[in-house]
């Protein structure tokens, strides 16, 4: 299958999460810091219209995902989603009316060549269509200790940069993993329909995952500034789900010499998204 469509709609969803983003960032400023892990942090936000318009565009994205990764690879559709933070910064400029300076458009140029050098030099392609349980039973393991360490070591901490930083990097982890389990789920419906579909786990563990996620955010978003959070979210997210991709799906990847246009790649996007985090904090939060 082309590459086209599945690069077209994780575009899409990576737009919409970047507003979402913005909308959810400005809605957890707006109630009181937790000082822990708080379920009822999302009670409070229920009540913020800006909130739900941010889940409105959660869904969208959500939906925009799924089908990219029924038409794609894994390690080809999350990366995708690096484009989220500098769609965030456009959007945040636009709706304040601030205009970006030029190191935030030299930021967005890196992310967006830097991100095209490395897919096109490591051209993702190929994988199983099904992962056996014998694959995804040490993941989901490996997973799921990862979001309670780097979550439980983020909680333990002072609201910060440390704080922020291990909770992004568990959001990450995370939306990776819930990537992963949408598009074994979105193979389960195209084979077995509506009832295979919700008959399947991987529906279920990545409603779980998923909502996992969003509740991590939403605590990140708090924890400590988006220097911290953004870039190991991110970054995160991509680099994990490549990793998933390559050891669940079994998909391909260019190596040999490939391997230093990809290192020069991903040393651009590194800095075009440390440098938009850094510099566009005042944008995307209105402080």
């Amino acid at each position: 299958m082309g590459v086209v469509l599945p690069v077209l709609l994780a575009c899409v969803a990576a737009f919409s999460n970047a507003l979402a983003t913005v909308l959810q960032r400005r809605a957890a400023l707006s109630v009181p810091q937790a000082r822990g892990f708080r379920p009822g942090l999302v009670l409070d936000l229920l009540r913020r219209p800006v909130w739900l318009a941010g889940m409105l565009a959660v869904v969208v994205a959500g939906v925009g995902q799924a089908a990219a990764l029924a038409t794609g690879p894994l390690s080809l559709v999350q990366p995708l989603f690096v484009l989220e933070l500098p769609s965030a910064l456009l959007l945040a400029s636009s709706m304040t009316g601030r205009r970006l300076p030029g190191v935030l458009w030299a930021a967005v140029a890196a992310v967006v060549a830097g991100l095209g050098l490395a897919l096109v030099s490591a051209a993702p392609a190929g994988g199983v269509a099904e992962v056996s349980t014998g694959r995804w039973v040490p993941v989901l393991a490996a997973c799921g200790a990862a979001v309670v360490l780097l979550s439980g070591a983020g909680l333990r901490r002072p609201a910060g940069k440390a704080r922020a930083g291990c909770l992004g990097a568990a959001t990450a982890v995370c939306y990776a993993l819930t990537a992963a389990l949408i598009k074994d789920a979105m193979r389960v419906l195209d084979t077995g329909g509506v009832t295979g579909f919700l008959s399947a786990w991987q529906t279920y563990g990545f409603a779980v995952a998923g909502a996992g996620a969003v509740l991590l955010l939403e605590h990140a978003l708090q924890g400590g500034p988006l220097i911290a959070s953004q870039p190991a979210l991110t970054l995160g997210d991509a680099a994990v789900s490549l990793l998933l991709g390559l050891l669940l799906y079994q998909e391909d990847v260019r190596t040999g010499w490939w391997l230093l246009p990809q290192a020069a790649g991903v040393a651009l996007v590194t800095v075009g998204v440390i440098t938009l985090a850094r510099r566009g904090i005042d944008l995307r939060t209105g402080r």
